[in-house]
């Protein structure tokens, strides 16, 4: 049992060894490209929103780019609040070239859904979408427009972190998605993408119909984003890059209760098992593996199964190796002052992760006020 222990020790620290080394090949992107050449058509799905989409309504307003160089689209999916007379109220004060359409509902996937209905009436080349609880740096698509300006590029994958704040149960939750952003990072700098967050993705609309949307995978109700990712890096690898700019991240917010917490990974969770990226089926399950070592030999030292000093040096040296990793994220999104909270995330992390991927082997999942199937 020391001998499996131990090799599964040393692949994990070896993984995370890499992907600090792949971060660190992906260069910051900092340069300027003044004139606004690129056109984009903006798609945010909402459903119950009223209230997220003020401040995102906002961000988009102050956007430092041409307001006849981008469209915005709203697709309302069936919300029964007043999201969809709130959304119409404040773009008519607003200076966007807009659309509120309604959700053309085809599949499983509402999210999906929304956004093919979206691109069948993008006006323009380049689509951008992100979530109605986000909110835009106004250095966002001028940063992306230099970035398409630079690179031959049909596919922009671009950074996301929540807000920060003082709980503590928003700040793990923060430190988690700052981890899986530098694993996106990484993958990239790897040449082996597998993660992104279509709360901050950019395509070309031609890329889009020649992938066939979302088609193969449309009756999982999550996944808009990693199944578009896999298709395209499939079709073109050299085309599909990650935007790793300071002036490119969108801010989302953490969930405010444990239930919807675990709500969202487990259907974070549920796509896993349809993802067809080898390499991200082989990080995602030694991590989960190496999670379950941590809780499972944690239990043994309590009944005397395994030295404590044997998991006392799988803790520390796991804790120390994705502190290296995590702390190039913190760093990148400013959000340093984080780690503070590192040590007691990272104790609690191996615990909530196999409990999610348990919950999620066995359990439908709530997403909007509807319930979903693995």
């Amino acid at each position: 049992m020391i001998f499996i222990i131990l090799i599964i020790t040393i692949l994990y620290c070896l993984l995370i060894a890499c992907f600090i080394i792949g971060f660190n090949r992906i260069k910051p992107f900092n340069d300027r490209f003044l004139r606004n050449l690129t056109r984009f058509t903006i798609i945010i799905p909402f459903r119950n929103e009223e209230e997220n989409l003020p401040e995102l309504i906002k961000s988009l307003e102050n956007l430092n780019y041409s307001k006849n160089h981008f469209e915005v689209i709203f697709v309302d999916d069936d919300s029964s609040d007043n999201s969809l007379e709130l959304c119409s109220r404040l773009l008519s004060y607003s200076q966007l070239d807009f659309q509120i359409i309604k959700n053309k509902r085809v599949s499983n996937s509402p999210k999906k859904d929304a956004i093919t209905t979206a691109i069948s009436k993008a006006k323009y080349h380049w689509i951008a979408t992100t979530d109605a609880d986000c909110e835009a740096p106004n250095t966002w698509l001028e940063t992306a427009n230099s970035f398409i300006n630079s690179y031959d590029v049909a596919m922009i994958v671009a950074p996301v972190t929540f807000k920060s704040s003082n709980s503590f149960f928003k700040q793990f939750q923060t430190l988690d998605i700052l981890s899986l952003q530098a694993a996106t990072i990484a993958g990239f700098g790897l040449r082996f993408p597998f993660l992104c967050n279509g709360a901050n993705l950019m395509y070309r609309k031609d890329l889009f119909n020649e992938l066939n949307g979302f088609e193969n995978n449309n009756d999982i109700a999550s996944g808009d984003d990693i199944f578009l990712l896999e298709k395209a890096v499939k079709k073109y690898p050299k085309l599909v890059k990650y935007l790793k700019s300071k002036n490119a991240i969108v801010q989302s917010k953490a969930e405010t209760s444990l239930a919807s917490l675990i709500q969202q990974r487990i259907r974070w969770a549920a796509k896993t098992s349809a993802y067809k990226n080898t390499f991200g089926k082989f990080v995602g399950l030694l991590v989960l593996i190496m999670n379950a070592l941590i809780v499972v030999t944690l239990f043994l030292s309590v009944f005397g199964l395994f030295n404590w000093l044997y998991f006392a040096g799988i803790l520390v040296l796991k804790l120390l190796i994705d502190y290296l990793l995590l702390s190039k994220s913190a760093k990148l999104f400013n959000q340093a002052s984080l780690l503070n909270s590192y040590f007691f995330s990272g104790l609690l992390y191996p615990f909530f992760s196999v409990f999610i991927a348990f919950k999620a082997l066995f359990s439908t999942y709530k997403w909007k006020g509807r319930s979903f199937k693995k």
